[in-house]
């Protein structure tokens, strides 16, 4: 079966380095997570991809051809839903499967309006 295509996209950004960057990849290759750019550049020797995170401040313009936009809100929907896990985890701890049983209730005991 053949492999659908995917699309690239051009990412245009500042490097300290090499200044203005432009730069071709398919679009399996570049996401945006986490208030960065994230573009695979290639792979290690031991199969671990080589990444570069570019921080939005950074980036001029994104052009991404998509063969449907539902499919990029599709991957956008998931990238929000995965950050809003971590935050719930790191709020009330532990994974998210064991801490559905129901609301947390805490125990306050009342305490004086003294500081002193």
């Amino acid at each position: 079966m053949a492999q659908p295509n995917l699309g690239e996209a051009i990412i245009v950004y500042d490097d300290p380095d090499e200044g203005t960057v432009e730069r071709t990849v398919d679009n399996e290759r570049i996401a945006y997570f986490q208030d960065h750019w994230i573009v695979k550049l290639d792979e290690d020797e031991a199969g671990n991809d080589i990444v570069r995170r570019i921080p939005y401040q950074r980036v001029h313009y994104v052009d991404r051809s998509v063969e449907a936009f539902e499919d990029e809100m599709q991957t956008l929907r998931h990238q929000v839903e995965s950050f809003a896990k971590d935050i719930q985890s790191t709020l009330l701890g532990g994974s998210d499967d064991t801490d559905r049983d129901g609301p947390h209730h805490i125990d306050v005991e009342p305490g004086s309006d003294d500081d002193g």
